[in-house]
């Protein structure tokens, strides 16, 4: 992609920008990895999702982006609640898993239930459950604003994703 000096005057660029464009971009940006986890009418659901911040401290808020068309995202949308596992640098091959569609993702896979219900991963480098405070429709994504009802983490180092794959953070 070549960008015109006229589009880094703040003029609009002649030409739209594509989707291949903008993913090529945006995977430069390095991001942490997490498996948002639900329940609903006692299944589970998962999903592994990077599109996932910090809000506000005060209160403790997160904000999660996931593809409308997910079953994950149309049973949090329902349940009002998620959890994130944040996961460790050995978490690849659960990231990979989750990533997927189809059969049962947690078959096979260690997970506790948090006292509300929520599947908590004990491999995890730290976990939030979050209940959902309002959502925004935007393309073919929903943004989940979610405050934070409980929190915890344990010692290790996190997961990373850059340019489509999988690694580890070395400070």
């Amino acid at each position: 992609m070549t960008t015109t000096s006229s589009s880094l005057n703040g003029l609009p660029p002649s030409a739209e920008l594509t989707s291949e464009e903008f993913r090529h971009v945006i995977g430069h940006f390095l991001s942490g990895v997490t498996v948002v986890t639900t329940t609903l009418d006692g299944e589970r659901f998962g999903t592994t999702a990077s599109a996932v911040t910090s809000l506000s401290l005060e209160p403790p808020m997160v904000v999660l982006c996931l593809n409308r068309a997910s079953s994950t995202s149309r049973a949090v949308l329902e349940a009002g609640r998620f959890a994130l596992n944040i996961l460790n640098e050995e978490g690849g091959a659960l990231a990979a898993r989750f990533a997927t569609k189809g059969s049962d993702k947690f078959d096979g896979v260690e997970t506790t239930l948090s006292g509300t219900g929520l599947p908590l991963f004990p491999s995890a480098l730290a976990w939030v459950e979050a209940e959902v405070s309002e959502t925004l429709t935007v393309g073919t994504h929903t943004l989940f604003v979610g405050r934070v009802f409980r929190a915890d983490a344990q010692p290790g180092l996190p997961l990373a994703y850059f340019r489509g794959r999988f690694g580890e953070f070395t400070p």
